[in-house]
């Protein structure tokens, strides 16, 4: 190996005289300092490529509201179930309680996380694994499969029912709580396994009532979820429709005829082998829940699967990265709304593969898609619905570019009736485990 060596005098003196010789340095330095890259690189041409036209659209209703948290995944999730809902029971503006699926959410993860400290016990306490649980202990990041076995589970149940509290429109505060009571109790198990030699009973005993203290934290912030409820509701003709004493869990099995294991998340990740199925079993958050497993197969595939669903009338709960190439305010996903390298001179570009193998990309939020416009048999942009409420976008609404579509997003969640035969056939594949580091995380 070579010996490091420091930048000298000469070496900077030539970066200079390299930067002073291109002749437009000293205008795009004045562009930039005063504007900032963003504003000084964006493309004139970007509204008319996002016209918000559709040639497709599911009907939908008024946007939801995540706020202060990172719920994005439980929102998507609950959008598609209550489009679901509003076509089969005239209802457009229905909506679901994320707090009572947040809730549950937490409980359940905490259980799952205490588990996983007490079965990687004999672990260096700072191997790999271990520091993964122990630094998304209590994250309120998920996937789909995280809020599919919530609902699985425990049913769902009307907003009004349970309503958001300010702790999950705001999930700083209890958040930091709970991961600090994680964090202690995963010391106190292992201290018990490893230096008390403590029995498996005694262990359970005490992770047992280190869940209850989460359950405690849960109902201080969040409320105590109900057993039972009554539905009521007008539906968009203004009749009145009622039904008494209701758990949660007929209330999901009565209104939707939906098997949850019955969909299959679709990913596109270039820097995994195409046409293999994955799992990730270190971010379930149910015991015996529904698996966290992809399918990961070239874009095409997602997105004929993706068109098939609409089409019939579904939206598609989509897993991408907005934090690339995006306008929040004005609800504008464009893969060429930016163009820094040609302002700075500088090729930094990477295809999807590589910006997965660097990290540089990530699944950073969940989406729902509404619609699509098709010209002259090719798609050239999207409708999607966020849940960053009414002021961004178009009352919430956003607009995407194929390009951006394809660079920028990696998951899309399909029923199994939409899938092609090889497809289907696919899905039967035992999944090959990734570690809980994975790009795909």
């Amino acid at each position: 190996m070579s010996e490091f060596e420091k930048l000298t005098s000469q070496q900077l003196q030539g970066y200079e005289a390299d930067f002073k010789q291109r002749p437009d340095a000293a205008v795009i330095a004045r562009v930039v300092m005063k504007n900032g890259i963003k504003a000084a690189s964006e493309d004139q041409n970007v509204s008319q490529r996002n016209h918000r036209v559709f040639s497709y659209e599911v009907k939908t209703g008024k946007v939801s509201n995540q706020r202060h948290s990172g719920r994005c995944w439980s929102f998507a999730t609950l959008n598609t179930l209550r489009h679901l809902f509003a076509s089969q029971y005239n209802f457009k503006d229905f909506e679901l309680s994320q707090n009572y699926l947040f809730f549950w959410d937490r409980v359940e993860r905490a259980n799952m996380f205490l588990q996983n400290i007490i079965a990687t016990a004999a672990l260096p306490f700072h191997d790999r694994l271990v520091d993964f649980y122990v630094a998304f202990a209590e994250n309120d990041g998920g996937q789909w499969a995280n809020a599919a076995s919530i609902i699985e589970k425990y049913g769902v149940v009307p907003e009004y029912v349970m309503p958001d509290t300010y702790n999950t429109k705001n999930t700083d505060d209890i958040a930091g709580v709970m991961k600090d009571l994680m964090h202690k109790d995963a010391l106190v198990l292992r201290k018990m396994i490893n230096e008390q030699h403590a029995d498996r009973a005694a262990v359970q005993q005490v992770k047992e009532k280190m869940v209850s203290e989460v359950y405690r934290l849960a109902v201080y912030a969040f409320g105590m979820p109900p057993k039972q409820f009554d539905l009521e509701y007008q539906d968009d003709d203004h009749q009145l429709h009622r039904q008494a004493n209701l758990s949660p869990l007929e209330f999901f099995h009565q209104y939707w005829q939906l098997n949850l294991r019955d969909y299959v998340v679709l990913t596109n990740a270039p820097d995994h082998k195409l046409n293999q199925v994955y799992s990730m079993p270190q971010q379930e958050n149910v015991v015996g829940g529904i698996p966290l497993q992809f399918v990961n197969v070239p874009f095409e595939e997602l997105q004929n699967s993706a068109v098939k669903q609409l089409k019939a009338g579904e939206t598609v709960w989509v897993g991408n990265d907005v934090l690339q190439q995006m306008d929040r305010k004005r609800g504008i996903m464009d893969a060429e709304l930016y163009k820094t390298e040609a302002l700075l001179g500088i090729d930094y570009v990477m295809n999807k593969k590589e910006r997965l193998e660097t990290r540089q990309a990530c699944v950073s939020h969940a989406m729902t898609l509404t619609g699509f416009n098709e010209a002259d048999g090719q798609i050239d942009r999207w409708k999607i619905e966020n849940s960053w409420g009414e002021e961004n976008g178009e009352k919430g609404y956003f607009v995407m570019t194929q390009k951006w579509f394809e660079d920028y997003t990696y998951e899309a969640v399909i029923n199994k009736r939409y899938l092609s035969s090889e497809l289907l056939q696919l899905t039967k594949q035992r999944p090959v485990q990734l570690t809980a580091w994975d790009s795909l995380q």
